[in-house]
């Protein structure tokens, strides 16, 4: 017997709502699990992952602060913002510029160019690490703030994303700024890259959570312990600290606090500039 379509409407919603609770459930789950951890004595810890602390508040303060400066965590965060900063800049000002022109001018090899882009945005990092480290060696850059800062800047990613943003663009505008005088750099400067700046700001979001979060790229050119950015030092933390879960737990919060306050930053400009790109794809 077939159920009326109310009914069944009504149990299709009862069904999704109840596997988007598991899904947050799952999702939380983590989440809640390092916060009371962060928030707990050494001798809390092992009561349960779900006891409640008896002094959260001044627990998470000492196990920060401990964390910060037993662990050396304030070194790793310097080394963090000194990689990843510069990073994300030469991704900016590499991406745009060579994004407008890969949509915008026309000359020879313009469609091999964006291939070759392509071509380092589809190749996996791990095949090309060894000839990276050979060429970080040659160059001198091993052990350097330098050799993450290069292989951390996402340029293939930033040449295809702000390329198809240039592209969604009116021709129009263009057409109408050239008769007007305007040079190709006054077009760009001008007229095209305050268009796409949510579109770069949202570049600018990918590549900041990228290069802090990179563990792979500074683990394979660090080696120095005084060059260690956050990612990196949090393994070493870990076994500095083996059985102070606390402390861990404490220096993990910590050290996502810098991505979620750069989204929230941008967060509506990042939304607008995704929203876009969606609409024109």
């Amino acid at each position: 017997m077939m159920l009326p379509y109310k009914a069944r409407k009504n149990l299709y919603l009862v069904l999704v709502f109840a596997l988007l609770t598991l899904f947050l459930i799952y999702t939380a789950f983590p989440l809640v699990t390092i916060i009371l951890t962060a928030g707990k004595t050494n001798k809390e810890v092992f009561q349960g992952p779900f006891s409640r602390p008896a002094a959260f508040f001044e627990n998470f303060g000492r196990n920060a602060r401990n964390a910060w400066t037993t662990g050396r965590l304030g070194r790793y965060f310097a080394n963090s913002i000194i990689m990843t900063v510069p990073s994300v800049i030469i991704t900016l000002a590499l991406s745009i510029p060579a994004g407008y022109s890969l949509a915008r001018i026309s000359f020879p090899g313009r469609d091999v160019i964006f291939l070759l882009f392509l071509t380092g945005l589809i190749l996996p990092f791990q095949a090309i690490m060894i000839s990276l480290y050979f060429l970080m060696l040659r160059l001198g850059l091993l052990d350097t703030y330098w050799s993450v800062i290069f292989a951390s800047a996402g340029v293939p990613f930033g040449v295809f994303m702000m390329r198809s943003f240039f592209l969604g663009l009116p021709q129009e505008l263009v057409d109408a700024a050239r008769v007007d005088g305007c040079s190709e750099f006054q077009v760009f400067w001008k007229i095209m890259l305050p268009l796409v700046s949510p579109a770069a700001l949202s570049l600018t979001v990918f590549q900041f959570m990228w290069s802090w979060n990179s563990f792979l790229i500074p683990l394979l050119f660090i080696t120095s312990v005084d060059k260690r950015p956050v990612p990196l030092g949090l393994m070493f933390f870990q076994t500095q600290f083996t059985v102070q879960y606390n402390l861990i737990a404490a220096a993990v919060i910590l050290s996502s606090l810098p991505v979620i306050v750069v989204y929230l930053l941008f967060q509506s400009k990042f939304e607008q500039g995704i929203t876009l790109g969606a609409l024109k794809g």
